[in-house]
């Protein structure tokens, strides 16, 4: 039986696809290359070395053999906090073919939210890139039930890397089914506890078709380049499953994404995909301003996803680099980009219209159409979806609603031509640098200093037009308002959140406003700050 068979036919069915019984996603994204003779060509290029497609499908089946032999089971989950590297692709591709549910987080986070994954997730192994011990192995010691198998890639005395040379490069697929759960991804709540989105067989495979073949039209010869980690849906797509669909190159960058390290591997590695956040867009453009042009001559085009691309940037870049980036609209829930601009039809300031495949509607706050030309929130429908948030039902009413549409949880309006264009978030939360991140996470944090005695975090767009955490402070009495004490908040952030979520500004206030039950009034500091204009009475990092 070829459980990776499928024939791509919008006119046989509402996902235009059609899956083999018992499909394993393992096998087109990996196996198909080497029946289709593209065992020596180049997979995966990184700064230790390459990795032939040959030799990625022997990994990954060494991988798969690897935990079947240390006793994971199908459908038993494997958390991993892995760098971008290839080990990454072995662990994931290896756990998929032998039907265990690979389940990557981010590599930014703290101890705390690590233990939380490893208890809501009752996870059976986690294996960690020794880069992060340092908060997954604290993680580690306080879960209960702590994970019975705990594996770092490299660097200590039993590593994956020890697994693999003992283990076989033989493995047939497990059979599973196009709806069959086959990775989670977690995403950030309300609340600031991350929920697990369950994706299917099939959403790996949608996203690669309908949006990297034919809206990006990645194709054989191109070779791809994510600045936006793996562990993001969205990375996940660029970096890996792109590539990997099209039969193409992934370029890895292991360490953090800064307009050098970017730049370098441009240079050394020459893609021509090249796929950026907007905020490490803005850093980019000001460090052509300040340096030598580097040479970016290889990229075809630049994508950006994760949070609207102000048009001013979009306007700069092409200016500075001649190149265009084509801005759309995913989530972690619908796997990657609906919605986009695309090559021959780029529109500035929206996120474009909607990838082949997805619906789209726009309705008011009480679940009715809204009229043409008014905001609403985004509502989507697509074969990516995820199918539930594990082990949180009122989140997945909430969110997948009934007739298999997705609330986004975004504000949009349609243009006269058609075209998305965001308006912000329906709610409280924050997307900072293309990450989700919770303002109550942020105010407790701060509350646990002790000078602080009530806080309220609000999301501000900096002077590119980028969306920032800003936190209004009401100190205790007898404490005294300085720059000094702000730029101690801001430390107290930085040592106990992931980096992107510190308050950029410390506004001191006498009071926040509320409602007559108490409840802080985020929308009035809004209101405020935009009347204030950035940087009244704040102290800035």
């Amino acid at each position: 039986m070829d459980l990776g068979k499928l024939t791509v036919d919008r006119s046989t069915s509402p996902a235009g696809l059609e899956f083999a019984p018992g499909f394993n996603a393992a096998v087109p994204f990996i196996d198909r290359h080497l029946a289709e003779g593209r065992g020596a060509k180049v997979a995966i290029r990184a700064a230790g070395g390459e990795v032939t497609y040959a030799e990625l499908a022997a990994s990954v089946n060494r991988c798969g053999n690897a935990l079947l032999k240390l006793g994971l089971q199908r459908g038993q989950r494997l958390l991993m906090v892995v760098k971008d590297c290839p080990e990454f692709f072995y662990l994931f591709w290896g756990a998929i073919k032998a039907g265990i549910v690979p389940v990557p987080l981010n590599t930014l986070l703290r101890a705390d939210d690590y233990r939380y994954i490893l208890q809501d997730s009752a996870c059976s192994a986690i294996f960690y890139s020794p880069e992060f011990a340092a908060e997954v192995e604290p993680a580690v010691a306080a879960a209960r039930p702590a994970p019975p198998l705990v594996f770092a890639v490299e660097g200590k005395a039993r590593t994956l890397r020890d697994e693999l040379a003992a283990a076989s490069p033989a493995l047939e697929a497990v059979p599973a089914g196009a709806t069959a759960a086959c990775f989670w991804l977690y995403s950030s709540g309300s609340t600031g506890r991350p929920k697990g989105a369950v994706h299917r067989q099939r959403d790996m495979v949608v996203t690669s078709q309908w949006y990297g073949t034919e809206v990006l039209g990645v194709r054989e010869d191109d070779v791809c380049f994510s600045a936006a980690k793996l562990f993001f849906a969205y990375g996940l797509g660029n970096g890996m499953t792109f590539p990997l669909w099209a039969g193409a190159t992934a370029v890895l960058l292991d360490g953090r994404p800064t307009p050098q390290s970017t730049f370098e591997t441009i240079a050394r590695f020459k893609p021509t995909l090249y796929f950026g956040v907007p905020t490490l867009y803005a850093a980019q453009l000001q460090a052509l301003a300040a340096g030598p042009r580097p040479d970016l001559s290889s990229v075809r085009y630049c994508v950006s996803a994760g949070e609207a691309l102000p048009a001013d940037i979009f306007r700069r870049w092409r200016e500075g680099t001649g190149l265009t980036i084509l801005d759309g609209i995913g989530s972690t829930e619908a796997l990657h980009i609906f919605i986009s601009n695309r090559p021959g039809d780029v529109r500035p300031g929206t996120s474009g219209t909607l990838v082949p495949g997805y619906q789209a509607r726009i309705v008011t706050a009480e679940g009715t159409p809204a009229p043409a030309g008014e905001q609403g929130r985004l509502q989507i429908k697509g074969p990516s979806t995820a199918a539930y948030y594990w082990n949180n039902p009122e989140k997945t009413a909430a969110t997948m609603l009934p007739g298999d549409w997705l609330d986004t949880g975004d504000t949009y309006v349609q243009d006269e031509t058609g075209a998305y264009v965001y308006c912000g978030r329906s709610d409280d939360m924050l997307k900072v640098g293309g990450i989700w991140c919770s303002p109550i996470e942020i105010e407790g944090t701060l509350v646990s200093h002790p000078a602080v005695l009530e806080v309220a975090v609000i999301g501000y767009a900096d002077a590119e037009g980028l969306v920032k955490p800003e936190a209004w402070v009401v100190l205790r009495e007898g404490q005294a308002r300085s720059p000094a004490l702000a730029d101690q908040l801001m430390q107290h952030c930085k040592t106990r959140l992931a980096p992107y979520k510190y308050p950029r500004q410390i506004h001191f206030v006498a009071e926040l406003p509320k409602t007559a039950t108490g409840k802080i009034q985020r929308f009035r500091l809004r209101q405020q700050a935009e009347a204030a204009g950035q940087g009244a009475g704040a102290a800035k990092a």
